[in-house]
């Protein structure tokens, strides 16, 4: 079995994964706005040494909000906020490819970055559904292939940006009353299909030279974005078969793509829902599980699926006549996902409701610790991860019971750092600082 030390982010929402979490006597049902409830769980996270945090965003209202708490705030002011009261845990934020401009956005993560002392990451999306194009003056979302190709040039004019300064160009000097070297900043007069940027970033070069590149779809565009930029894949599997097979894809990729596979991280989802003893944990998932409001889900279903809410009835399985993934623009790969989950396991609409309300398609395990390890250790030791994006049913305890009773496990399984031995996001994941680009023509 494995005892290669593996990678762990923390990904935090709101009161945790699970939809009912809100609704449990625990829960701060205002806990989506409050910084405080932040900064205590990347302190949480820390404490147990984990690689980073995450923050998913989307430039849209997420669903109904009488389903669960609705609305975030913008993930890089919160790391930043966070920043200040951490030391050494890694920021990752999501944002769109689709809803900004390169220039902006490198210089918030160039800005993080500076502020965190090297500890940012962006997990690039391209945004799915037609409500966030209706924020930005189109009547629907851009193809799924466009987006992927606005993406991968964003990331160019990006990285583009981040370099558009040199290491040495800030050099004070208060006897001559230099501040810096004007030829080593330069302009990156960019032009392309989709941006035409002039630069140079008004940010000096940050202490990782740039973000850690963090991907999260799994479809056939995303594969091979994920193989060109990323650093790390966040990613849902249900079964131990299709995590090797995406792993071992996505490598074969980076490969063919002249990237080291080593230094693409893949990280699986798992949704742990732990207990001292089994009948504890499957406790708190019944209960979880029976505060769904099941309309409300169905709803969402509904729209996943792009059908009307009236053609799922709840105990009934899936209709047979569904859409194919290539006639869906949003989320491809999880839209498959979550069909292939109910048609193999024959799901009525009701229990499959049940199985996404953990975690919207990602694999959720209930148990003791030591069984949560077990599956963290089965999975890598099979080729499957190189680490986990752990994402608590329910917050703040979820993430507690992971970092007091399962670490301490991983920790004497080999499978967990004793502490941190670096200070960057770049050093926890083992990733290079990446050479000036502008240095390498």
């Amino acid at each position: 079995m494995s005892t290669t030390p593996l990678h762990f982010n923390a990904f935090l929402m709101s009161t945790g994964h699970h939809e009912a979490s809100w609704r449990l006597p625990e829960s701060d049902a205002h806990a989506t706005t409050t910084i405080a409830h932040y900064q205590n769980l990347a302190r949480t996270a820390e404490r147990g040494a984990l690689d980073s945090v995450f923050f998913a965003d989307s430039p849209a209202l997420w669903g109904d909000i009488g389903r669960r708490p609705s609305g975030s705030l913008e993930p890089t002011v919160v790391l930043t906020a966070l920043a200040a009261v951490t030391t050494h845990i890694g920021l990752i934020a999501t944002a769109s490819t689709t809803y900004n401009d390169p220039y902006n956005l490198a210089r918030r993560f160039a800005s993080l970055d500076h502020i965190s002392g090297g500890r940012a990451g962006w997990n690039i999306v391209t945004t799915a559904g037609p409500e966030a194009a209706r924020n930005f003056g189109l009547d629907d979302q851009p193809a799924h292939a466009e987006r992927y190709q606005r993406a991968a040039e964003f990331v160019e004019v990006a990285k583009k940006l981040w370099d558009s300064w040199d290491d040495e160009a800030p050099s004070p000097d208060k006897d001559s009353g230099v501040w810096g070297d004007n030829k080593l900043v330069r302009r990156i007069e960019h032009s392309g299909r989709h941006f035409k940027v002039g630069g140079a970033l008004n940010v000096p070069r940050s202490p990782q030279a740039y973000p850690v590149l963090v991907q999260a779809g799994s479809s056939e565009d995303g594969r091979d974005f994920a193989a060109r930029h990323a650093e790390a894949v966040f990613t849902a599997q249900q079964t131990l078969a299709d995590a090797q097979a995406f792993y071992a894809d996505v490598k074969r990729r980076a490969a063919a793509a002249g990237r080291d596979p080593d230094l693409v991280k893949i990280l699986p989802g798992i949704v742990p829902v732990i207990g001292s003893t089994e009948a504890e944990a499957k406790a708190l998932e019944d209960e979880l599980d029976r505060l769904i409001v099941a309309e409300y889900a169905r709803d969402s279903l509904a729209q996943q699926l792009k059908l009307r809410p009236e053609d799922l009835p709840l105990d009934a399985e899936l209709p047979a006549d569904l859409p194919t993934e290539d006639e869906i623009e949003g989320a491809k790969s999880r839209f498959t996902l979550i069909v292939e989950l109910a048609r193999r396991e024959r799901l009525t609409v009701r229990q499959l409701i049940g199985r996404l309300g953990g975690g919207r398609g990602h694999r959720t395990f209930s148990g003791t610790p030591e069984q949560v390890a077990d599956a963290i250790q089965e999975w890598a030791s099979a080729g499957a991860a190189d680490g986990f994006n752990i994402m608590p049913a329910v917050l703040p305890s979820g993430l507690e019971a992971f970092v007091d009773h399962v670490v301490p496990i991983l920790r004497a399984r080999g499978l967990h750092r004793e502490g941190y031995t670096g200070t960057t996001l770049r050093e926890h994941y083992g990733l290079p600082r990446p050479a000036n680009l502008f240095d390498r023509v």
